[in-house]
């Protein structure tokens, strides 16, 4: 017994200072391996990354290693050499991590899939007609929503609510509808979801107490017999999104339970960005006047163009609308926090965009952060902790799409949807989703704070490398119809609706 005692006390003692020995050669990044053996950084990063992160960049600059829960990770913060990194498919790879964190968020397992023939598979409903449909469905589905939220209540009173909860709610079960077309269990679908999704950040750590991890399990369970085929409805036929998907699935080999479970995949990755987007743009909006106001305007501008008002999927795409997109660029700036992983499979020289080289080694990763570098870079956007709706419109109201740093144009001056081959496929579906949001709520509704002094609730910082960052509270919001001949027609459909029911 006690020489068993030994040998594994020898053991652990041999991984520790393998894992505590690791120099810095002379021709890699600078390396930071934090003071507590094997753990290094990872309790720093995983409370904050963005302060931690930002804090290595001024020690060392835009490129260094970190060392975090045992792995040694090199975080590159330089936009100009993110190609470097993101075209590299032979020296770097990302499907390991991807199936890691699968495993352990989704109970997942999907080693036969290829990256590229998933993504040509969403290519399919992501872009050109495809697209289309699904916009105009999910531009129907906002609005059917708007008025049954309306359903149950005077709608000429004032309504109060988190703005955080309305938009997210809104949002994700016209999405559900929209992709999965089942009709009569988007709220408890919408309700799993959420307790799910407070959770991801733990489970894609491994950092879940007891009681979290029998919620997570429960969460997962229930969202699997929901989104199970039996239960879906596959409203169009063969050619509705999620019957298209299983197919797909099945055609690579995917068996039944794992095919139940990649739905649930497919619905965070769909779902789980919008609601956020949504909240932070109408709060950064509401909390600024001026912007609010230009809006506002620019919204104005469309109707008055066509007296029949047409629907807002009609209208955004009929028309350019340079504020809106603007606010919703700097919005997407501010609280979009992706990050891009690769593992190094083999020993590789990385060229920076200035000359230098580094040697990264295999078995490390390297992250980028685009959070931190371009989108507050204050090199590169002046003030960059401020919401100004208007920084990325020229003077003459076109698209600013120039920004330089060190004299030197950038290619990425934003990274919200990744970039490159990479780049998420259902950004164009995203965005039209959140913009025909926010103009339904500005068109047929009057929305203001409760307090008009309120301010913007902090993030969350355990959301960083998440996507959408969310908020640590909400902002409360009370909201009623507005009195124009387009929410007097809505006010109407109303009555209607409760004639009928």
């Amino acid at each position: 017994m006690l020489w068993t005692i030994f040998l594994l006390l020898s053991g652990l003692l041999t991984l520790l200072l393998l894992y505590s020995t690791r120099t810095r050669q002379n021709n890699e990044p600078p390396l930071d391996k934090g003071v507590l053996p094997w753990l290094g950084h990872a309790l720093e990063f995983s409370k904050d990354a963005a302060k931690f992160l930002g804090r290595m960049k001024d020690r060392h600059g835009d490129i260094f290693t970190v060392r975090v829960a045992g792995i040694y990770l090199t975080v590159l913060l330089d936009p100009n050499s993110f190609d470097a990194v993101m075209n590299d498919t032979v020296f770097l790879d990302f499907t390991r991590i991807r199936n890691k964190l699968l495993q352990r968020v989704f109970g997942l397992q999907l080693p036969c899939i290829k990256p590229q023939a998933e993504r040509k598979w969403m290519e399919q409903h992501f872009q050109g007609v495809s697209l289309s449909k699904l916009s105009s469905s999910m531009s129907a589905h906002l609005h059917s929503l708007l008025l049954r939220n309306q359903k149950e209540f005077n709608p000429s009173e004032w309504r109060q609510d988190g703005l955080f909860s309305l938009c997210y709610s809104l949002l994700f079960r016209a999405g559900y509808l929209t992709m999965f077309e089942r009709r009569d269990d988007a709220s408890a679908v919408y309700e799993e979801f959420r307790k799910f999704d407070d959770l991801l950040a733990k489970l894609a750590r491994g950092s879940l107490k007891r009681g979290e991890s029998k919620t997570a399990d429960s969460c997962r369970g229930r969202l699997w017999e929901l989104l199970s085929p039996k239960r879906l409805s596959g409203g169009s036929g063969s050619n509705s999104w999620q019957q298209s998907y299983r197919g797909f699935l099945q055609d690579e080999g995917v068996d039944g339970e794992m095919q139940k479970r990649a739905l649930l995949l497919q619905l965070w990755t769909t779902q789980c960005n919008a609601g956020p987007a949504a909240f932070w743009l109408l709060g950064f909006l509401l909390t600024h006047p001026e912007a609010m106001e230009a809006v506002k305007s620019e919204i104005r501008g469309l109707r008055d163009t066509n007296q029949q008002h047409p629907a807002a999927i009609t209208l955004l795409e009929a028309h350019s609308t340079p504020v809106l997109d603007s606010a919703l660029s700097e919005t997407l700036r501010l609280t979009a926090a992706v990050m891009i992983n690769r593992e190094v499979v083999q020993d590789k020289t990385l060229l920076m965009a200035g000359g230098r080289r580094y040697h990264l080694r295999k078995g490390d990763r390297v992250c980028l952060f685009p959070f931190l570098s371009p989108q507050m870079d204050p090199q590169i956007h002046q003030e960059p902790q401020i919401f100004k709706y208007d920084r990325f419109l020229n003077p003459d109201s076109t698209v600013k799409d120039e920004f330089y740093k060190d004299g030197k144009k950038l290619k990425y001056s934003t990274m919200p949807w990744g970039a490159g081959s990479s780049i998420c496929v259902g950004k164009q579906f995203a965005v039209t989703a959140i913009k025909q949001f926010v103009f339904l709520l500005l068109t047929n509704l009057d929305l203001e704070m409760c307090d008009p002094e309120a301010k913007l609730p902090p993030v969350n910082p355990s959301r960083y490398g998440f996507g959408m960052l969310q908020p640590d509270g909400d902002l409360q919001v009370s909201f009623r119809l507005k009195r124009t001949p387009r929410a007097m027609k809505l006010r109407a459909d109303v009555k209607t609706q409760r004639r009928k029911s």
